[in-house]
C-alpha cells in the first residue's frame, strides 16, 4: 500500500471540502483506512484494479494534525498536515518562472519564512518510468524558507502570499507546470480526439512517429537532448558576452534551435504527456481552483486555443472529480522580439483566453496586458500577476471584492452613428485614466472592407468615441490588437483595458 507522491509531512488538505485521499496497493491490500485522528475524521478506502482512493468528510481549517493511512499491520503517519486553501499553480514557462529569478524575490526570499504558505513541486520527468518514481520518492511538501522557496513558481507565490494574509489560513501550492509546454500537452489524449478543431496537434504527432519503435523514439530524443545542450550553452556564453545581438547572428553562427526536439513517446511537450506524466500523478487531490498561466506556445494555431483552453477545463474537471473547479486565467501580456514581425497571433490568443472567461462558468481572467517586457518573454516581475490573479480569485470564488476592484475595464458592444463609432465598456462606471499624453492610442477604425486606420479616439463615459477621416462609414474598430505596444489606459482601478475587435474577418483555422 502506498499513497500518492503528493501526500507528505507537511502537506497542505483543502478546508471545507470532500477531502480525496489516493494510491497504490498489491492485489490482496484490500482493507486500507485513513484518518485525522485529531478531527476524528475517518474512511475506508474503495480499491479497484491496483489503485485505492478514500474520501474524509470536509473540516475546517487547522495549523496541524496528522494525517494515518493503515493496511493490516502497517501504517503510514503523515506529520504537520495543515488544513487551509489549495490551488494548482499550472502552465508553462511563466508560471514555472522562479522566485529567485523574479525582480523582488531576493527580497521576499529573506522574509518569506513568516509566511504561511507551503508548496509542493509536482515532479517532471519525460516518461513514466524508473527516473519519474524515484523523482516522486524524492519529492514532498516544503515549507517556505529562503532555501526551499527559492524554485516555487513567483506567481504561485505572490498569489499565496496575499491569500494567506486575508484568509487567515495556510495556503498551499501544488505547482505543476513546464515552460515551453503547449496546452495540448496537458490534456488526455481521448479530449483531443473528441473535437475535430483539435486533431491537427494529434496528426502532427502521429505523422511524426510513423513507422518509429519506442527504442527508435526514445533512441532519437536523447541524441538531440545531448545537442541541445552543447547549443544552449554556446549560445549562452555568447550572448552574454554579446549584449543586445540580434538573433538572426546568433542563428547564423550556431544554427537553429531544434527546441523540442523530435516527436516521440520520450518528447514531454507531445501531445498528452504532461497529462500523462503529471496531471495524473496529482489528480484528484482535493484543490479549491487553478491557476493557469499558458498560451504562448500555442500561437502557432491561435484560432484554436479557445477550444482547446475549454477542453483542457473540461478534462481537468473531470479529473479532479470536481465539475465546478475553479479556472483563473492570465491574459497574455504584451510581447514581440524586436526581430520578430507582429502576427497578432498573441492578439487572438488574448481574445480566446477572455471567450472562455466569457463563457466557462467558475473562471476568472487575470488581465496583464500591461506586465509585458520588449524582447523579453519572460517578465521579471510577477507580483502584479500574482495580485491580480488573487482578486480573481476573491472575486469569482470567495465573493469577497466587488467586479468594480479586481475585473478591468470589458469590451461590451458597439453601435455606429453616421461617420463615428461608439464603443460601449463594461466596469468603468468610475471612469478611465491614462498613463500619458497618448493613452487613447492603439484604437482602429475599418469600413466595409476590413482595412483597419488608427482612429481618432474621445472619453464619452459610457462609451469611447472613434472616428478616422480614413473611414467615412465605419464597420467595425478594434483596440491592442496586436503583439505588443506601450499599454496606457486604464480604469481608475489600476487595471488596464482589455484589448478586442468588434468583427473577425480573417478565416478560422
Amino acid at each position: 500500500m502506498r499513497a500518492a507522491a503528493v501526500f507528505s509531512d507537511n502537506m497542505v488538505l483543502q478546508r471545507n471540502k470532500n477531502i480525496r485521499i489516493f494510491g497504490t496497493c498489491n492485489a490482496d491490500e484490500k482493507i486500507i483506512t485513513v484518518a485525522i485522528p485529531e478531527l476524528e475524521s475517518f474512511a475506508k478506502a474503495t480499491v479497484k484494479n491496483g489503485r485505492w482512493e478514500a474520501i474524509l468528510p470536509p473540516r475546517k481549517e487547522c495549523n496541524c494534525c496528522t494525517l494515518e493511512i493503515s493496511c493490516g499491520a502497517i501504517k503510514k503517519i503523515f506529520h504537520n498536515v495543515a488544513i487551509g486553501e489549495v490551488w494548482l499553480a499550472g502552465g508553462q514557462s511563466n508560471m514555472e518562472y522562479e522566485l529567485h529569478n523574479d525582480k523582488n524575490g531576493i527580497k521576499e526570499l529573506t522574509q518569506c519564512s513568516d509566511v504561511n504558505v507551503r508548496y509542493y513541486y509536482t515532479p517532471k520527468c519525460e516518461m513514466v518510468d524508473e527516473n519519474l518514481e524515484r523523482a516522486e520518492r524524492e519529492s514532498c511538501w516544503m515549507l517556505p524558507s529562503a532555501e526551499n522557496a527559492s524554485s516555487w513558481s513567483a506567481v504561485g507565490y505572490y498569489f499565496a502570499k496575499e491569500l494567506s494574509a486575508r484568509l487567515g489560513v495556510t495556503v498551499g501550492i501544488i505547482g505543476c507546470n513546464w515552460g515551453g509546454s503547449s496546452a495540448s500537452a496537458w490534456i488526455k489524449r481521448e479530449y483531443l480526439e473528441h473535437d475535430i478543431r483539435l486533431k491537427p496537434y494529434l496528426d502532427d504527432y502521429d505523422n511524426a512517429i510513423a513507422g518509429k519503435t519506442d527504442e527508435e523514439m526514445i533512441k532519437e530524443f536523447d541524441e538531440y537532448t545531448v545537442k541541445q545542450t552543447i547549443w544552449d550553452r554556446k549560445i549562452n556564453e555568447y550572448i552574454a558576452a554579446n549584449p543586445g545581438v540580434k538573433w538572426a547572428k546568433v542563428v547564423e553562427l550556431f544554427g537553429e534551435n531544434r527546441y523540442p526536439g523530435p516527436m516521440g513517446i520520450k518528447n514531454p511537450m507531445r501531445p498528452c504527456g504532461l497529462y500523462e506524466t503529471m496531471v495524473s500523478r496529482i489528480a484528484p487531490y482535493t484543490i479549491t481552483g487553478v491557476l493557469w498561466y499558458q498560451g504562448e506556445s500555442d500561437d502557432h494555431r491561435p484560432h484554436t486555443y479557445e477550444y482547446l483552453l475549454k477542453t483542457l477545463i473540461q478534462n481537468w474537471r473531470n479529473t479532479w472529480k470536481d465539475k465546478e473547479l475553479p479556472f483563473m486565467i492570465v491574459q497574455l501580456p504584451m510581447f514581440i522580439y524586436e526581430d520578430m514581425p507582429d502576427t497578432k497571433s498573441w492578439a487572438y490568443i488574448r481574445e480566446a483566453q477572455e471567450n472562455v472567461y466569457l463563457s466557462v462558468k467558475n473562471t476568472g481572467l487575470a488581465v496583464c496586458l500591461d506586465c509585458g517586457e520588449f524582447n523579453n518573454i519572460h517578465p521579471v516581475d510577477k507580483a502584479p500577476v500574482g495580485h491580480r490573479l488573487y482578486m480573481q480569485a476573491m472575486t469569482e470564488v470567495y465573493g469577497l471584492m466587488g467586479y468594480s476592484m479586481s475585473l478591468p475595464p470589458l469590451y461590451d458592444n458597439f453601435e455606429i452613428i453616421d461617420d463615428a463609432v461608439l464603443i460601449h465598456l463594461m466596469n468603468c462606471e468610475k471612469g478611465l485614466g491614462g498613463k500619458n499624453e497618448n493613452c487613447l492610442d492603439g484604437f482602429e477604425i475599418a469600413g466595409a472592407d476590413g482595412v483597419y486606420y488608427p482612429a481618432d479616439a474621445a472619453v464619452k463615459l459610457p462609451y469611447i468615441e472613434l472616428k478616422s477621416d480614413k473611414v467615412p462609414n465605419p464597420q467595425n474598430v478594434r483596440f491592442m490588437w496586436t503583439n505588443y505596444a506601450e499599454v496606457s489606459l486604464f480604469g481608475v482601478n489600476g487595471l488596464p483595458l482589455a484589448p478586442f475587435r468588434t468583427d473577425r474577418f480573417e478565416e478560422q483555422e
